[in-house]
């Protein structure tokens, strides 16, 4: 239950509760700017969100994935782009501390580092003495705006080898960012697009892809510790899903407040709390939200549980599908709360119809596609290769 010495799951959590009202006030102006307001930010950072995966060494907390998931939730109830941004930025966190132990003095000198990333190559780098440049382009950079530094993935030109990815950490300042984020959902996470142009990375900042992937790092000081020590994509997946918990957990809050007021138009029903289609809706878009929580916790459980153990290609995949199964389920409650809120919920300043687009962005996510989830996971269990290295 201890994320730092001092710190309890549910004293970093109940902190965050407290910031709801304050990350809500600026729900408005964050859509409208496509990214997060700076109060936002600052309120995030004198909670401890930034170093939930940060080593302690550096002041981080080193918390487990429970702790992840729970801060998430609560995050995702005030505003779903900031739960995201704020999921997106410990994904990378844990991937900086996979590197030599300088480069992490390096990155982690800054208070409340922010990294930024993806798992997508977009760019070639081609070998030069003391390192690599880089060329190309990333998208969907959630939080970019407010980072310091960026992982990216490159591939790796050389005349006498294969093609490989690499996985490198670049400042945020060798980097041009487009402003390129005008969406329908998840408006303010600011996923915008970053370039590189002819950008030199040393070779202590650099691993090998396939290396990551299979939770190999660089660094000595984290190598005994089993949080730095799990593959990545459980890792990832186990980051990602608080946000749609707490989407869904708002959908159901919104809902119940305003239902005391509605009645339904063109019936009989002066109360739509009297209404039995009314129960019917609620009560399947909540168990809907229990069996969400309950996939994401059996996968926080997975990924804490193993420790420093092997894990096996079926728990891999099944990290996956348990990933798959909060996104599909939490959609499944939210569309059933978004269809019995009736036509003024389409007004900019009910919250629901925001929530329902965020969380069908998510839904859209390379990662988080329940479909693409299920159908790894079913695969194999037919006995079928997964046909893909990011497990």
């Amino acid at each position: 239950m201890l994320t730092t010495e001092s710190q309890t799951r549910e004293e970093v959590v109940a902190r965050v509760t407290e910031l709801v009202p304050a990350i809500r006030k600026h729900t408005a102006w964050t859509e409208e700017n496509r990214r997060l307001h700076e109060e936002t930010v600052e309120a995030l950072a004198g909670a401890g969100v930034f170093k939930l995966r940060v080593p302690r060494r550096y002041g981080g907390y080193e918390a487990d994935t429970r702790t992840l998931v729970d801060v998430a939730a609560e995050l995702g109830r005030a505003d779903g782009s900031v739960a995201w941004t704020a999921s997106v930025y410990w994904i990378p966190t844990y991937m900086a501390c996979l590197f030599p132990d300088e480069v992490q003095d390096e990155v982690f000198s800054t208070p409340d580092v922010r990294i930024c990333g993806t798992l997508s190559p977009g760019a070639m780098a081609t070998p030069v003495d003391g390192g690599v440049v880089v060329n190309g382009k990333w998208s969907f950079i959630s939080g970019a705006w407010h980072s310091h530094w960026q992982e990216v993935i490159a591939v790796l030109m050389t005349p006498d080898a294969e093609p490989m990815p690499i996985m490198a950490l670049v400042p945020m300042s060798d980097l041009r960012i487009v402003d390129d984020w005008h969406t329908a959902g998840l408006r303010g996470t600011g996923s915008v697009t970053t370039i590189a142009e002819n950008v030199f990375i040393p070779s202590a900042r650099i691993l090998p892809l396939p290396a990551v992937l299979q939770g190999e790092g660089a660094s000595a000081l984290n190598a005994g510790s089993p949080i730095y020590r799990a593959p990545l994509l459980p890792v990832a997946s186990a980051s990602s899903v608080g946000t749609v918990l707490g989407l869904a957990n708002a959908a159901k809050e919104t809902f119940f407040e305003r239902l005391p007021d509605r009645k339904i138009t063109y019936t009989h029903y002066d109360s739509q709390a009297a209404a039995p289609i009314t129960h019917l809706q609620v009560a399947d878009a909540v168990m809907k939200i229990d069996e969400a929580a309950f996939h994401a916790h059996r996968l926080t459980d997975l990924v804490d549980g193993k420790g420093a153990e092997p894990w096996t290609l079926e728990e891999r995949v099944r990290a996956r599908a348990e990933l798959g199964a909060v996104c599909r389920l939490g959609k499944e409650a939210v569309d059933i709360l978004a269809s019995a809120s009736g036509g003024s919920s389409i007004y900019s300043d009910v919250p629901i119809q925001r929530i329902a687009r965020d969380i069908g962005a998510v839904n859209m996510h390379a990662l988080m596609n329940p479909n693409t989830n299920a159908e790894l996971y079913g695969r194999v269990l037919c006995g079928q290769e997964p046909g893909t290295l990011y497990l």
